[in-house]
């Protein structure tokens, strides 16, 4: 435990010990994946933003080397926490960006171009890392965002998240309520992507959907199995540790889908003067996310 955490977080954290008793619907059963699937045999560590704003997250927060140096930490961080799953270090990019104003074409979203995906994936190959290119569509929709994407999943380091938050399926602005995506719509992308796959025989793909409300996936139970396309249910509520947990719990734990992910935040969980939730902290969850996202 870490010195000077707070009693209540202290806590939170010692009862996660008993989340696993008892519980078999973790890991999830499924069958096989193809052959090269990175989960479960790595854990993914990735870092979050978009290198033209300081504020969307880490990645775009630091200058290049400063931010790789910084993840370099966190990955041997993470190796010492858990010496028996290899790490994998990751850049995940937000490519299609929720805006505050409708643009030209009415959708709240901009695309970023070509030149900044490729700087990103050059980035990652210094350190032997993957991509994860990120889908925020505002009020476009997934079948039209995907599509200007998929070039790029044809490298086999590159991979996808769709943000279910920015997906404003009620004609809501981004930022003003929470969105949402239906299973169908989890599917629709997992079809595309193991369609892809397949053509150009490369191993399977993460699929990362955000969630940090219950209402943002809905119908989780008829999100379909793809052995080409590898779904993390990632966690993206901020705040104390206590907080983070119930959350976890709520619509991770409860709603399996196939694996977990889960995000810290270096600005955002110490607000209230908490500490934000270290490797060996966030090991104790159950089950063990295999995504971590730092923003």
């Amino acid at each position: 435990m870490v010195r000077g955490r707070r009693s209540s977080d202290s806590s939170a954290i010692a009862s996660l010990d008993r989340d696993s008793v008892g519980d078999t619907r973790w890991p999830v059963r499924t069958p096989a994946y193809a052959p090269g699937a990175l989960l479960p045999k790595h854990r993914v560590i990735a870092f979050y933003g978009n290198p033209l704003s300081r504020r969307m997250g880490i990645l775009g927060e630091l200058d290049p080397e400063p931010m790789l140096k910084k993840l370099d930490t966190e990955v041997a961080a993470w190796r010492r926490a858990d010496p028996s799953t290899p790490v994998m270090p990751a850049l995940h990019l937000v490519a299609t960006v929720a805006q505050g104003a409708a643009g030209a074409d009415g959708t709240w979203r901009t695309r970023m171009g070509d030149s900044l995906i490729m700087k990103v994936i050059r980035m990652a190959e210094t350190r032997n890392a993957i991509v994860f290119l990120d889908i925020q569509v505002g009020k476009s929709t997934i079948q039209a965002e995907l599509p200007p994407l998929m070039k790029w999943l044809e490298r086999p380091n590159v991979h996808l998240g769709i943000d279910a938050e920015f997906s404003m399926k009620d004609g809501s602005n981004p930022g003003r309520r929470v969105g949402t995506y239906d299973a169908r719509d989890i599917n629709w992308v997992q079809t595309q992507m193991s369609e892809l796959i397949r053509r150009k025989n490369l191993a399977p793909k993460i699929l990362v959907v955000h969630r940090y409300t219950r209402p943002m996936i809905t119908n989780y139970r008829n999100i379909a199995f793809d052995p080409h396309v590898q779904i993390v249910m990632h966690m993206d509520g901020w705040g104390t540790p206590p907080i983070k947990i119930a959350s976890f719990r709520s619509y991770i734990q409860s709603e399996p889908v196939q694996f977990a992910g889960f995000k810290l935040f270096y600005k955002n969980d110490v607000r209230a003067g908490s500490q934000m939730m270290e490797p060996g902290e966030v090991l104790r969850l159950w089950p063990k996310p295999f995504y971590i996202q730092y923003q």
